[in-house]
This record gives C-alpha cells, structure tokens and sequence, in this order.
C-alpha cells in the first residue's frame, strides 16, 4: 500500500478518532496532543530499524545513525533535567518502573509506594501488580485533608525498613514532598525512586520543584505533561551515583538484556523532539498555564458545590469526590461526561467506599486542553458543564448484585441518550472545541 486510504477500514477508524479528539475535551491528566512533528518522528522510517544494545555496543549492523539519535536524545535529557545519566530506551513508566525494582532489588526485599487509592500507580507496590506480588509492599497514604500522611511514611519506613521507596503518583493533586521523603529514606537506608511522569513538565516548566537533588532514580513517561511520544525516560542523580556507583549500569542491564529487546527507534527520535520543545521559553509558559488552568477549573467546580479531594490542587489534575452524592457514581459521571464531549476517567479515592471497578471519584486535568490553547476563561465554563453533568448523572444509584447493576448502566445510558441537558452541553463542548481548533493542518 502506497498510502493509508487504500486501507478504507483503518483509515475510516482513524478519521473518527481524529475528529472525536477534535470535537471533545481531552481532560484525562494522563493525556495530550503532540506536536506534528513528535507524531512524524514517530511514524517515521526509524520504525524499520532492530538496534539492541546502546549506542557503540549494539548487536546488529547499521546503527551509525540510530547511534546518534539515541545520543542526541540521552544528551537532551541529561541537560533538561540536568543529571548525569539518562536511558530514553523504556517502552513506557511501566516497564521503567519495573528496571528499577531490577536494578536495586531482589525478589522479597520489601518496598513502599503511596498506596493506589490514595493516589498511588499500580507499579508503585500494589497487590494486582507483580510490583506487589514479587516484593513485599508497604503502603503509606495520605492525610484526611488529602495530602501524603509523612509522619505515617517515616514510622512505616523505620518499622519495615524497605530497599526502595517510591515518592510519586497518579491521582494526587498536590506538589509532591521530595524533600520529606529523601530525609526519610536516608534514615531507613533505602533508595529513593521519584517516579515524576505526570509533572514532568510542570518540573522542567519551574511550576512544580524538582526531585533532583532528593532522589536517587527519577523516572517519568514522555507523553503526559511532557508532551512528547508515548516512552519514558529513567535517570540517575549525582546523590544516586554517590550512593552506588554502578546504578546506571545496572539500569541499562535492568532495561536491556533484562526487560525489553530493541529499543523502538521512532519512538526515541520523537522524544529527543520533545525534549528540545520544553526546553524553550514557549513551552515554560505552557505549564504555568496548565497549572493556572487547573486551578481556576478547581475554583468553577468549587463554586458549583462539587468536592475535590484536598479542596483545589497544585499542578495540573483535579480528584473529584463523589460521595456526597453516593458510592460508586464515578462510572455515571464518567459516561454521561463522555456523551456531552468531556473525556475523564472514574478514579478511586482516598477511604474508597466502592471499588476500584465502581469508585467513587473522577480525575480529570488540563493538559490537552491547554496545548489547545484554552485559559481560565474557559475553565470556568467547563467547570459548570461538568457540575451540571454531575448532578444530572448521580441521581442514579449503583446497586449490589453483578446482573443489577448492568441493568442500572443499561438504563442509565438509554436516559442519558435522549436527555436534553446532556444535548444542550454537547453543543456547548462542541462549541468550545471548534474556537480552539486542533491539528488544522493535518489529516490522515
């Protein structure tokens, strides 16, 4: 095939997806839109290449090229997060998460991350991961207030006294305690891993302080915040150099032979990409409107009686609470969200009264929507389409039983379908989305 509309199928799903991110409001805070030139790196002729191993030690031919890519990216990585050492090679956080368990860890030797519901990731210890199953997990979680319960993290960390401890998260809407957390793996002797994939941009933007000087390892994805290519980077600190010297070797061992085969070289050229974009002042600006964003779409939702969890946020997510309307509506709210245009995801949260399946939260941000080009003006009329869509949707209850509540979602969705709020708020979105236009100039 000469091009991707000799394949109608494919092409057909793409150019849906396409206007769907178009005509939608991308507030997953996990998520963003590239620039095109990220996207064209990474469908690009480097997808073709095999290149195992690392620059100068590969074990196939013809890697002169993907040599220098890989080094212009390592050198780019290492000067905007400014550490010795970086590997660009991880397929994404999960996996770079798991080389550093490798590279500093053996089966049994106890760990502690934030705890999942409190905010925490699944790679972080938790049980449904091999995280938590290959290592003992200790959880620390956080205040009624919402913020991380630092007393109970010291008292757990001197008890259990882990190999490595994780300072980082998923779902928590609050600047991060590195220092905290690098006093108190000091105390315990363990290493402290700061695992920064939602803030990265927001660290390199200055809107949030950095974990370099505190942590030993530092991890993060490259397609959240960062906005770059869907990857992830893991770096060594000078502290993490003076506290073993061979850590970085052995996370290149971790990353390659140990976890993955040829790096994906497209993915790794997209991220050099992204490295130079929030290296300027452009991409500063940036992240000091997404944390504006995120602040005045707190003050909206606040002001239409919706509840966050630790009352606002500090970087770019927000973590609505949902129980005072009941358990379990976090997938009412998800879905009916979804029918007007605003994409969120359900979210547990701290003291979850649900499970994680049903939780009782949603967590939403403003990245991708501030690449748009979107400001406090428009938050706070996004904030009181989103309380609008709360109070419609939780009205409905999520019963016990397996089948009944599959009978409740089935009605609920037949309700939301003809509701007229809900048509009313889709035009709104719409709306909004077209004054904002995304990608213009580009299609499939």
């Amino acid at each position: 095939m000469e091009n991707i509309r000799d394949d109608l199928e494919v092409f057909g799903i793409m150019q849906h997806e396409l206007e769907r991110q178009r005509l939608s409001l991308e507030m997953i805070p996990s998520e963003n839109f590239t620039s095109p030139a990220v996207m064209k790196a990474s469908g690009s002729v480097l997808t073709n290449k095999y290149s195992e191993g690392y620059p100068g030690k590969r074990y196939y031919g013809g890697n002169q090229f993907i040599d220098e890519i890989e080094k212009l990216a390592i050198d780019r990585a290492k000067s905007l997060f400014n550490v010795p050492y970086a590997n660009v090679q991880p397929y994404s956080g999960s996996p770079a998460n798991f080389a550093v368990y490798m590279a500093t860890c053996s089966p049994n030797d106890t760990i502690m991350g934030l705890n999942l519901s409190d905010g925490g990731h699944l790679t972080h210890g938790w049980k449904s991961s091999a995280t938590g199953q290959i290592f003992k997990s200790v959880a620390y979680h956080v205040n009624k207030d919402g913020y991380i319960d630092i007393d109970e993290a010291r008292r757990l960390a001197v008890e259990h006294k882990p190999k490595l401890i994780w300072i980082g998260a998923t779902a928590y809407p609050r600047e991060l305690p590195f220092k905290e957390f690098s006093e108190i793996a000091e105390e315990c002797g363990a290493y402290l891993a700061a695992d920064i994939s939602h803030i990265s941009g927001l660290i390199v933007g200055k809107v949030h302080k950095s974990p370099i000087e505190y942590a030993d390892i530092i991890t993060t994805t490259t397609h959240k915040t960062l906005r770059g290519p869907r990857g992830a980077i893991i770096m060594v600190s000078e502290k993490g150099i003076k506290k073993d010297s061979e850590l970085a070797e052995k996370i290149n061992k971790a990353i390659f032979p140990g976890l993955q085969g040829g790096p994906h070289d497209n993915t790794t050229a997209a991220i050099a990409i992204a490295l130079k974009e929030a290296s300027t002042m452009e991409f500063a600006k940036y992240a000091r409107q997404i944390v504006a964003n995120a602040k005045a779409l707190a003050t909206s939702l606040i002001k239409n009686n919706i509840s966050l969890v630790s009352n606002g946020t500090d970087n770019h997510l927000l973590l609505i609470d949902l129980t005072p309307f009941g358990r379990g509506k976090g997938i009412f709210v998800q879905e009916a969200l979804d029918m007007v245009g605003i994409t969120v995801n359900k979210n547990t949260i701290p003291m979850e009264p649900s499970s994680p399946f049903y939780p009782s939260g949603v967590r939403l941000g403003t990245p991708a929507i501030t690449t748009r080009g979107m400001k406090e003006e428009q938050m706070d009329r996004i904030g009181e389409i989103i309380a609008n869509i709360i109070k419609i949707s939780a009205k409905y209850d999520l019963p016990e039983g397996k089948e009944e509540k599959q009978s409740a979602l089935k009605s609920f969705r037949l309700d939301m379908a003809t509701d007229e709020q809900i048509k009313s708020s889709r035009i709104r979105v719409v709306e909004i989305c077209k004054k904002f236009p995304l990608y213009p100039n580009i299609s499939i």
